[in-house]
C-alpha cells in the first residue's frame, strides 16, 4: 500500500507537506505509522497547480523519497494552492517504474490511489474493452490504479458537468463498474480504494473497501483558517473551522495538532471552490 497527502487552500510551499512536519510525507515514505509495512520507497510523485494553467505540472520519480534531493529542492521553492503528493508502495506483481508512479494526469484532472484492486489481473482485459479509445490510448503503466483512473476520465467526459457533485457522481459510477467486473471475473477478491479526484477547483476523496471494514486503509482530513510551518512545527490554524481556507486529506496526519479527523468506512468527502467539505455514504 502507499501514503498520500492533498492539499487545497492559500498557497504554500510544497516543503509544508512533504518535508517540514514531523511526519511528513518524505517521513511516511520510509517510517509510516499506520501500516503494519512502514516503507514506502517505491518511488514516488507531485501534482500541483498553478495560477494560468489549467493541467498541473507533474515531477515523478522511481527512486524513493526520501533520497532525492531533486523532491526536497523542489519543494524547497514551489508554491501553490493545490497539490497532490504520493509515496508508492508498490502492488505485488506490478512493476516499479515512473509510468506507475502516482499521481497520474489528464488534461485538468489529476488522481491517485492507496489500496489494491483485487483479481486486476482478471478484469483488466474487460477494463481495457470498456474504454473509449482516448482513455485507452492515454494509460501508459500497468498499475490498477491507472486503469480506474482512465474509467474515471471516460466517467468525468460523460458527465459533461463541473463540481463536486459531478466529480462525485462520476467518482460513483466508475466505482460501481469496477465492483460489477470483480464480482464477474475474480469472485472473492477484495477492493482497497483510498483515492483522491481533483480538477484543481473541486476534488473528492474516499475511503473505500469490499472486505471487512477493519482492514481499510487509513485516510484523515483537516481543515481551518490556514496550514503553517514555524520554527519546525506545522499546525492548522483554527483546526475545524467551517469557512477556513485550507483543507488537507492524508493517509496519516502530518502532524500533532487536534484538526485530523478519521474518515469513515465507505465514505466519500467532497470539497467545494470555497473550501466547505462534506462527508456521505459510498456505496456499491
Amino acid at each position: 500500500m502507499c501514503r498520500f497527502t492533498f492539499y487545497k487552500g492559500k498557497p504554500l510551499a510544497l516543503s509544508a507537506l512533504l518535508t517540514e512536519p514531523e511526519h511528513s510525507l518524505i517521513h511516511q515514505s520510509s517510517h509510516a505509522r499506520e501500516r503494519d509495512e512502514p516503507l514506502n520507497g517505491d518511488g514516488f510523485g507531485v501534482a500541483w497547480y498553478t495560477e494560468g494553467h489549467e493541467e498541473p505540472a507533474l515531477f515523478r520519480s522511481v527512486t524513493p523519497a526520501w533520497s532525492n534531493q531533486n523532491l526536497r529542492e523542489l519543494a524547497r521553492v514551489t508554491t501553490s494552492h493545490c497539490v497532490l503528493a504520493h509515496v508508492r508502495a508498490a502492488t505485488q506483481g506490478l512493476q516499479v517504474g515512473e509510468p506507475n508512479c502516482h499521481p497520474f494526469r489528464r488534461a485538468r484532472l489529476a488522481f491517485m490511489h492507496n489500496g489494491d484492486i483485487g483479481g486486476f489481473g482478471a478484469i483488466r482485459r474487460p477494463l481495457l474493452a470498456a474504454l473509449s479509445d482516448s482513455a485507452f490510448e492515454g494509460i501508459r503503466g500497468t498499475t490498477d490504479s491507472e486503469h480506474f483512473f482512465a474509467l474515471l476520465h471516460d466517467e468525468v467526459q460523460r458527465g459533461g458537468d463541473s463540481g463536486s457533485r459531478a466529480l462525485a457522481a462520476a467518482f460513483r459510477r466508475a466505482l460501481a463498474r469496477i465492483h460489477a467486473l470483480c464480482r464477474h471475473h475474480a469472485p472473492g477478491e477484495h477492493i482497497y480504494l483510498n483515492a483522491v479526484l481533483t480538477d484543481g477547483a473541486t476534488a473528492v476523496a474516499c475511503r473505500f473497501t469490499t472486505d471487512d471494514p477493519a482492514n481499510a486503509d487509513s485516510l484523515y482530513t483537516n481543515r481551518g483558517r490556514r496550514y503553517i510551518c514555524e520554527g519546525g512545527v506545522c499546525r492548522m490554524l483554527d483546526p475545524g473551522e467551517q469557512n477556513g481556507s485550507a483543507v488537507m486529506v492524508s493517509s496519516e496526519p502530518l502532524s500533532g495538532d487536534s484538526g485530523w479527523e478519521a474518515v469513515p468506512v465507505n465514505h466519500l468527502v467532497r470539497i467545494e471552490p470555497n473550501l466547505s467539505m462534506s462527508t456521505e455514504p459510498l456505496a456499491v
